[in-house]
């Protein structure tokens, strides 16, 4: 396995600043954002590292040489928006750019490109499944024509205005089941984040026994499930108003077991620490020693 972390926690960073930090902390690989510039405005998202919305291989050229300088792989292109989004022109924006990603992710000589499947957070699942089947099966086929696995995260995207189905499909294994029949290509699988299972109340690990096989890349973030608020609150509260995104060591899930099933499932692939932890977001100095924290806890582990 290669350790790295997604770019979007050094946003303020240029591209060779996140490399020459990476290269120095010794990281294996980043996780390039690539959304379009003046994307969205929300924590975590909206972050431009490469900008793809009009890419050439003469640009791609340019940005291998820049990973080759500082020794560190881009393990992905990653760009989470909606495309199944209930807001039509954000649904037909996310597809439209998605196959640009895909595109750049050929260009640069990568396996691996990194999304959300997207939801109507207005309809049922079955509605959600109809939906999906009309548009992912083309995106597929056109990252099986460029030699491109995308992998799809499993965060639910759950917010007080999108309680209670949220803004992607994929939050579930009883979900990815059904995803994974309609469209059985190896080009499509998951990019497996525990953290977002455990935020549901479900088992981080024990899924990776089933779907290993489809895990493409993987991110490293920690949960911590707040007992006294899930008390006070309930299950049906929103699960981040119950819960606390921490970086890898400082919350609740077993880095050994879950680096543990993962090569037991045969992975051996990039794993990225995500940083979402408030704890470390008031500077850029807590920013980078988020990162080198997760690394010293999973680096033992990867090697």
């Amino acid at each position: 396995m290669q350790l790295g972390f997604v770019s979007a926690i050094l946003a303020d960073q240029s591209l060779d600043e996140v490399l020459a930090f990476a290269a120095g902390e010794g990281f294996d690989c980043v996780e390039v954002l690539c959304w379009p510039p003046g994307g969205p405005d929300r924590a975590y998202g909206g972050v431009t590292h490469l900008d793809v919305s009009h890419f050439t291989q003469a640009q791609a050229d340019d940005a291998r040489a820049l990973f080759d300088k500082h020794g560190v792989g881009p393990s992905a292109l990653g760009y989470y928006s909606v495309p199944l989004s209930a807001d039509g022109a954000q649904a037909a924006a996310a597809v439209e750019h998605l196959h640009k990603v895909i595109d750049a992710a050929a260009m640069l000589g990568l396996s691996n490109v990194n999304s959300f499947a997207g939801a109507n957070h207005k309809l049922t699942m079955e509605e959600n499944l109809a939906r999906f089947a009309e548009v992912w099966p083309p995106i597929v086929r056109h990252a099986e024509e460029k030699g491109i696995r995308i992998g799809i995260e499993n965060c639910p995207m759950l917010y007080a205005n999108t309680w209670p189905f949220g803004l992607n499909l994929a939050h579930s294994p009883a979900a990815w089941r059904r995803m994974f029949e309609v469209i059985p290509s190896g080009s499509f699988g998951l990019n497996y984040d525990p953290s977002h299972l455990r935020m549901q109340l479900i088992d981080p690990i024990a899924p990776i026994r089933e779907f290993g096989p489809r895990i493409v890349h993987a991110h490293a973030k920690d949960m911590r499930i707040d007992r006294h608020r899930l008390d006070e609150l309930g299950s049906f509260a929103l699960p981040m108003d119950r819960s606390t995104a921490k970086i890898p060591g400082l919350g609740e899930i077993d880095w050994g077991a879950f680096i543990g099933a993962l090569s037991d499932a045969g992975y051996d692939g990039p794993v990225c620490i995500e940083v979402e932890d408030e704890a470390f977001t008031d500077s850029l100095a807590a920013r980078q020693r988020s990162l080198r924290i997760s690394r010293n806890v999973l680096r033992p582990l990867i090697g």
